[in-house]
């Protein structure tokens, strides 16, 4: 299976390569030089540096080939069709000049999307007996990426503003690629928050690390979380003010991890019951075992049609957003950073606050 990836990965990209040196020798610029050798080698410019550029941050160029060869694909075949019909020959490369432009604008929105952080609010109402509580969740900041410690400090103090309840932190706070100095910062920043009830962590897949080449390890990065007062939850439940409970998952790709029904069995179902996932994949069994599920990994779809994808194939229940099943609120966040790509084409970037009112009298 992978060899074959692999080999599908390869002519894809030298598709893409042919179809950008057919279609760069096409510019009235490039036509106009009669010297054959020089023309190559123009023509050649475009794609050397593309290759330099696959050493330095190979996925976000390739994602950048991917985009430039698809919209001019599709604005070929607009204007072959406006060819057609108007039967106009058009004396610039119109198609080619349009379609640079539109990939280029494209994707600049997609690199704001990651880096302008916005605050997305939820208004929830149940009908158990719960003071009102306002939860922010933090998810994915895979620090490092976006934005080192200190980035992540500024988001903190933001945070404190809102004077939340309770904070939850719903996995992949830090990645392979993030250094100790910035966990210990970010960390320190996420303790001295303000809060009512404290603030709960649960692992997602990518902050226990998958490489072991960073300069610090899991038992360092639990040290600093509860040096600071953040509590982590492995398959643990935990009543908070006798009023709600917080149970926080394993992340899936752990072996060990409990079914949501078995973390729920003994708790005291009058009382409100917030789930803590990473992965947003086991709605089945977490509907009516919690009031309300807390989930990122899926970076809100990160690029178009990439949503669309994991919902259709199962990869993901949900993309992003809230939606409730039975008796049970399943709210996924877009994460408030990324992870290698540095686009964000079909979501934002965010940090969640949802507000939680009882309808009881």
């Amino acid at each position: 299976m992978i060899p074959f990836v692999i080999i599908v990965f390869i002519l894809i990209i030298l598709f893409n390569i042919v179809f950008l040196i057919t279609r760069i020798n096409k510019f009235n610029i490039i036509n106009k030089i009669e010297n054959k050798k020089i023309r190559h080698l123009v023509i050649l410019i475009p794609i050397i540096i593309a290759i330099i550029f696959c050493f330095i941050d190979l996925f976000n160029t390739i994602v950048v080939i991917l985009h430039l060869v698809l919209f001019w694909i599709i604005f070929d075949f607009i204007f072959l069709i406006i060819k057609k019909v108007t039967k106009n020959e058009y004396k610039i490369y119109l198609s080619g000049i349009i379609s640079v432009s539109f990939t280029l604008i494209y994707l600049l929105y997609g690199v704001f999307s990651v880096y302008n952080v916005r605050k997305t609010v939820y208004n929830i109402n149940t009908h158990k007996n719960l003071k009102e509580l306002k939860i922010v969740q933090i998810t994915d900041s895979h620090l490092g990426t976006t934005f080192d410690g200190n980035g992540f400090k500024k988001y903190c103090n933001e945070i404190n503003k809102i004077n939340p309840d309770i904070i939850v932190i719903t996995g992949d706070y830090v990645d392979d690629s993030t250094n100790k100095k910035d966990m210990i910062i970010a960390t320190k920043a996420l303790g001295k928050i303000k809060t009512k009830y404290g603030i709960y962590f649960v692992y997602g897949n990518h902050d226990k690390g998958y490489f072991n080449y960073r300069d610090f390890n899991n038992d360092e990065l639990r040290k600093e979380l509860t040096k600071n007062n953040i509590t982590i939850l492995e398959d643990e439940s935990i009543l908070v003010n006798d009023e709600f409970y917080i149970v926080g998952r394993q992340d899936k790709t752990e072996t060990t991890r409990k079914k949501a029904k078995e973390l729920t069995k003994d708790l005291d179902k009058n009382k409100y019951i917030i789930m803590l996932d990473h992965q947003p994949n086991d709605y089945k069994n977490e509907m009516n075992n919690a009031d309300l599920v807390l989930s990122g990994h899926t970076h809100g779809g990160q690029l178009i049609p990439i949503g669309q994808v994991g919902v259709k194939f199962g990869f993901n229940d949900k993309t992003y957003g809230l939606e409730k099943r039975g008796n049970t609120n399943f709210i996924v966040s877009s994460g408030i950073s990324d992870w290698a790509l540095k686009f964000k084409t079909g979501t934002i970037s965010e940090y969640v606050i949802i507000n939680i009112n009882s309808n009881v009298n």
